[in-house]
């Protein structure tokens, strides 16, 4: 089943500076401001290789893949960056408060170089479909890099916690690295390099089925990249792994937001949702947050924000229906029209975390209509993807991100 393994990381010394400057957010998290402020932090940033600038002039031999490729090498051959002395795993802690109920959590993962497998085997599964651009710009930086710079982000079942609880004991002692991402989570890394020790983690993992949290792009990158390359390392990709059972996982809700829809009407709308099920109505903003953390698991719940007007739509769910399937084929198909393809070119629609976010944008004019959810569960993950099926893109956030640079997986044999 899982066949996970430990690797020789290379990691920023500490020629390299302060950690916070240099590690990232995933690549496809980073939008443009946040890029510009990576780049400023340190001429040693991560951003630099993992999503470069791009220049007008850029040519075959000259580019963001090559410029990524150069900085890695040079960063090696500098001692900016340093290649660990044995192979180890990672115990990989964040801590941070859940951003709509404000507990305090803690998120256990598992760094490790993992087997990349076919769907088909029925050892990795997918809950969401991906998309030809970004896996073909992956491809191109892993070519010119032949390096992970990030993890993949998997799930696997284990009720009994016994792999948690070897990662409490690795983490008893100092840190390697202590990280505040500035978004909310304080991100801890420690070593584990007991031989003894990994053959219990890889005893446990070993009948474990694994499903892709986040990275299915770069996921099958690897994949790909496995099939062509003749390394023996691209057999392998770098992971983190996390209880699918721990209190400390959580998905939040990704709100949908309409905008420049052509003769759009409101009070249809409305009736079109008083159609499909109960509709409810509310004074303001406050009580219908307060109806949306009302979770009732035979319910779908969807709240409606218009200017002025607070609504939440409530129908019997039925087997296998998931919120953000019905708010698609139901509402945003049905009744105002948007298609697939429409969602898939970003027509229409963009998407918001948070619902005090999502509200002010209904405030402040910035869409036409709100339409929000309440999370998916780990269950419903699990059952989608163990039975075979995907969600919609932009069906779940696992919040907070791992960082990119905390452990590096170079291709060298």
């Amino acid at each position: 089943m899982a066949k996970i393994y430990p690797f020789q990381a290379y990691r920023y010394t500490g020629q390299a500076g302060d950690p916070a400057t240099l590690v990232t957010q995933p690549y496809d998290k980073i939008y443009p401001e946040m890029q510009a402020r990576y780049l400023a932090a340190s001429p040693y940033n991560l951003v630099r290789v993992i999503l470069g600038e791009r220049f007008p002039d850029d040519t075959a031999e000259n580019n963001v893949y090559t410029r990524a490729a150069a900085y890695l090498n040079q960063w090696t051959a500098g001692g900016i960056l340093e290649r660990e002395d044995k192979p180890s795993l990672y115990a990989y802690f964040q801590r941070f408060r859940d951003p709509d109920t404000g507990e305090e959590l803690t998120r256990k993962g598992l760094i490790c170089a993992g087997r990349v497998e076919e769907y088909a085997a029925g050892i990795v599964h997918r809950h969401e479909q991906t998309l030809s651009g970004p896996k073909q710009d992956r491809r191109e930086l892993l070519r010119h890099t032949e390096a992970h710079f990030g993890q993949i982000f998997l799930l696997y079942p284990d009720e009994e916690g016994g792999v948690d609880a070897i990662l409490d004991q690795a983490a008893a002692g100092d840190p390697l690295l202590r990280v505040d991402d500035g978004y909310g989570a304080l991100h801890l890394v420690w070593r584990v390099d007991e031989p003894s020790v990994i053959a219990r983690i890889q005893a446990l993992m070993d009948d474990k089925k694994l499903v892709i949290a986040d990275g299915h792009h770069r996921y099958e990158t690897a994949l790909a990249y496995s099939k062509a390359s003749p390394k023996a390392d691209a057999q392998r990709v770098m992971m983190t792994l996390v209880n699918m059972h721990s209190p400390g996982l959580r998905i939040l809700a990704t709100h949908r937001m309409v905008h420049s829809l052509a003769r759009f009407d409101a009070a249809a709308l409305v009736s079109s949702l008083r159609a499909l099920g109960r509709l409810a109505s509310f004074p303001g903003a406050t009580e219908l947050k307060a109806a949306l953390r009302e979770v009732e698991p035979g319910r779908v719940r969807v709240g409606i924000a218009l200017p002025g007007a607070f609504h939440a739509l409530d129908v019997e769910r039925t087997a296998g229906m998931l919120d953000v399937n019905f708010l698609h084929e139901q509402v945003l198909s049905r009744a105002l029209g948007i298609t697939e393809e429409d969602v898939r070119e970003q027509k229409y629609l963009h998407y918001v975390r948070g619902l005090d976010t999502a509200l002010e944008q209904v405030r402040a004019g910035q869409c036409q209509v709100a339409f929000l959810l309440q999370p998916t569960t780990v269950r419903q993950v699990a059952e989608i993807s163990f039975g075979g099926g995907v969600m919609p893109q932009k069906s779940t956030d696992f919040f907070p991100k791992l960082l990119s640079g905390v452990t590096i997986y170079k291709l060298e044999r």
